[in-house]
């Protein structure tokens, strides 16, 4: 049977508990094998990012160290130009093969964006798109022009087919931005319940987002 892997893209900028709870959510009802966290490169539809590359990468990697079935990609950060999903699809099939069932984790918010992304006809031809449903949020909207069939995480349909379905998985709700956790940290008050030990670690080492906490 082939691998069943998670794609979660990000900024990571920084990576938080919600994105872990959110990968953790994907792993376990999805019944993946790996979740694989991809730090982007240049998102072609945010501004720049905070916090270098490598320091994305070193805070993704230092946040999923101990969760065995969590690995860092760092394939978008390693191209050049804008960082789009379709290309970095296409390099996972080539590397992992045609039968690799392939799910890019998307949070509730991204899915109305979807029909926007680069060449977004053909992404379901290469992954499944699972979506996050939060407790207490309206239901997923699918937009129209999305070229998938559609099913729930407890129908299996998907899971023999390497791509093409847009499934939806359950998590807790995370109500937590990376943008605000920015600006707390900016103002010397860094939410320590809400990011690793080892990422704030290295955001207090590098001094980033505008951080001179205690030392």
């Amino acid at each position: 049977m082939s691998a069943t892997i998670g794609l979660f893209g990000g900024s990571f900028d920084p990576i938080h508990n919600g994105h872990l709870a959110l990968a953790r959510a994907a792993l376990e009802q999805l019944q993946l094998d790996q979740v694989r966290f991809l730090p982007a490169g240049q998102p072609w539809q945010r501004s720049t990012l905070s916090a270098s590359n490598d320091a994305r990468l070193a805070m993704v990697q230092q946040a999923i160290a101990d969760e065995s079935h969590f690995v860092a990609d760092a394939r978008e950060l390693q191209r050049s130009g804008p960082t789009y999903t379709y290309d970095t699809l296409r390099s996972l099939r080539a590397e992992l093969g045609e039968t690799a069932v392939l799910v890019w984790i998307l949070g509730s918010d991204q899915l109305h964006n979807l029909p926007s992304w680069h060449r977004f006809e053909e992404l379901f031809s290469l992954a499944h798109f699972a979506v996050a449903q939060r407790a207490g949020e309206a239901p997923l909207t699918v937009p129209p022009t999305l070229p998938c069939r559609s099913c729930a995480a407890d129908e299996a349909h998907w899971r023999s087919e390497p791509a093409g379905w847009l499934i939806r998985f359950a998590m807790p709700p995370v109500n937590l931005s990376a943008s605000w956790l920015r600006a707390q940290l900016a103002q010397g008050q860094p939410p320590t319940d809400l990011l690793p030990a080892a990422v704030l670690q290295i955001i207090q080492q590098q001094h980033l987002y505008g951080f001179h906490g205690h030392h």
